[in-house]
């Protein structure tokens, strides 16, 4: 029997498989789960602006937003793609873990959902408190918006998809880069991304593809700080992905889909977040020894 005769013996002689469950579910009172009427309270709570600005096309930008402060992120001209990088003001070793959090939510995220930190820290960094994308769901081409399937542009796979003569320095690796340098930060430390605004999905070959961007002038995204952030956001050079591909070529009709994003920064009440019982999240109670045990000192 050949390999190809054995494949196929072994496919029609496999029983059929129940519709499976998700993999982590949460439990009440789990910080998966988010109390909807206390995060719909904040984010219809009274606030301040404390931080606004305009990010042009193919940049990047960080900034710091406090713990309880609500984030929002928008398209004011238009359709553009987002790539966000998230980390802890005081520790930028806790960061957005992308993977993680795709697994505890879904490959694409909207309100009520968390962008979680990695391992060993293991907490929201920030919660999804409105989205005027929700909207959009799952189009045709089982395409949906708010991307954890792929990650950030960069010029690496750039160049070898393109060749070295297609070299471009404003990738949303590069602009991320650039961004956090003021933060004492460096390429090292841009990570996976969460791609606003974009829609991507898997084909039938189970091959990632992107469609055009769905914003309109206005649409927004906003955060609920869960503990003292930086954040960083670069303007794809991709512009809405209605034109997108590799090469210097693609990028000269890729800026003509270019448009700025806008960051708004506000704060809370304190009052309000009390009274409601919000928290800055906490770690897991895990001692993190992993089993090893080590000594004090020398055996006598």
């Amino acid at each position: 029997m050949t390999a190809t005769e054995e494949a196929a013996a072994r496919l029609a002689a496999r029983k059929p498989i129940p519709a499976p469950t998700p993999a982590y579910m949460p439990k009440a009172g789990s910080p998966l789960a988010v109390d909807r009427e206390i995060y719909n309270t904040i984010q219809q709570a009274p606030r301040k602006l404390i931080g606004e600005f305009i990010l042009p096309i193919r940049s990047g930008r960080a900034w710091k937003a406090p713990a309880g402060s609500i984030v929002r992120i928008s398209t004011p001209e238009g359709p553009q793609v987002g790539d966000l990088n998230v980390w802890n003001l005081h520790n930028p070793r806790e960061r957005f873990w992308a993977a993680r959090t795709k697994q505890l939510y879904a490959s694409h995220i909207s309100t009520y959902d968390r962008l979680w930190s990695c391992l060993p820290f293991m907490r929201p960094l920030c919660t999804i408190v409105k989205d005027t994308l929700s909207w959009y769901g799952v189009d045709e081409h089982g395409g949906r918006v708010h991307d954890l399937l792929g990650t950030r542009c960069d010029p690496y796979i750039n160049t070898v998809l393109a060749g070295a003569e297609a070299s471009y320095d404003y990738h949303c690796h590069s602009n991320l880069t650039r961004a956090v340098m003021p933060f004492g930060l460096n390429e090292s430390d841009v990570h996976d991304v969460i791609n606003l605004f974009q829609v991507t999905g898997l084909n039938e070959q189970d091959k990632y593809f992107m469609n055009p961007c769905p914003a309109q002038a206005g649409d927004h995204i906003e955060f609920l700080a869960e503990q003292d952030l930086i954040m960083a956001l670069s303007t794809c050079p991709g512009g809405d992905l209605s034109l997108w591909g590799f090469g210097s070529d693609s990028e000269k009709e890729m800026i003509k889909c270019c448009r700025p994003l806008k960051v708004e920064v506000f704060t809370i009440d304190s009052a309000v977040l009390s009274e409601v019982g919000w928290k800055p999240a906490q770690r897991p109670p895990y001692a993190g020894v992993h089993g090893v045990k080590i000594p004090a000192g020398e055996r006598q």
